[in-house]
């Protein structure tokens, strides 16, 4: 599963579509990627691509590396290195053109890649955005209070739900029972959720997708639930002493 969520953060970190890798190894004879192998990889379900796959990505990774060293490719350098008809993968890449490459600065070429999805290699820190089951309630529970920053879920329900990008209904519905408390996701729920999570903090102006990485979202979301730990962990407490308070103070 390494490989998959290295997969969704390089897509996620420049914010393509499925169409944008196996078009720019189209358009530079790169090699082929098919949109229903690069799919299933991104979900963990490609049990054995051919080396073609990895022959591809990693050389669009070190083509990017190359042509786009500042993380976008000019437009005009754009529409020189692909035809014409390749529009959108020009205007994806002017948006952003960012490599797989770890914190020494290396550019991750087929081999390495083959590596990372066979298990010899650990993916660079900031593509592994693997989450335990064992922290996935933890990090549910500070997701809900960042994103309500703390306060009644019916309070801030229509504003959030209103921010969240994702229209099917079976999602809705769900990110609306994890804000309200009612549940939790579970582990393979977050790492699927976590791009369209960043996106509704932009959407609710908290923080810009450029402002807050992936990693640095989940890295945020692991020191909150570590925080909520001890409160949870303390006495228990006793509801029916809180509510008679409340109720002496309204009479």
């Amino acid at each position: 599963m390494a490989f998959a969520h290295l997969i969704r953060q390089w897509h996620g970190r420049n914010g393509w579509s499925h169409r944008v890798l196996p078009g720019l190894a189209e358009a530079l004879e790169l090699g082929r990627v098919h949109n229903s192998q690069l799919s299933m990889l991104r979900n963990g379900k490609l049990a054995s691509p051919g080396p073609e796959v990895f022959l591809a990505l990693g050389r669009i990774n070190r083509w990017l590396a190359a042509e786009a060293p500042e993380g976008r490719l000019e437009p005009q350098r754009a529409a020189i290195l692909l035809a014409s008809q390749h529009g959108e993968i020009c205007a994806a890449l002017a948006a952003s053109a960012l490599p797989v490459q770890g914190e020494d600065g290396i550019v991750l070429g087929p081999g390495e890649l083959l590596e990372v999805f066979v298990g010899f290699r650990q993916p660079p820190a900031g593509f592994d955005l693997r989450i335990d089951d064992a922290e996935a309630a933890g990090i549910s529970a500070a997701l809900a209070l960042l994103l309500t920053a703390g306060r009644p879920w019916r309070l801030c329900r229509d504003q959030l739900l209103a921010a969240y990008p994702v229209e099917k209904r079976q999602r809705r519905e769900r990110f609306a029972s994890v804000m309200a408390g009612q549940a939790d996701y579970a582990a393979p729920e977050l790492a699927a959720e976590l791009a369209d999570l960043r996106l509704t903090l932009a959407a609710l102006g908290a923080a810009g997708e450029e402002e807050l990485s992936a990693d640095r979202f989940l890295a945020l979301l692991r020191q909150q639930a570590r925080d909520l730990q001890p409160q949870e962990a303390g006495p228990r407490l006793d509801l029916a002493s809180e509510v008679r308070r409340l109720l002496d103070r309204t009479a």
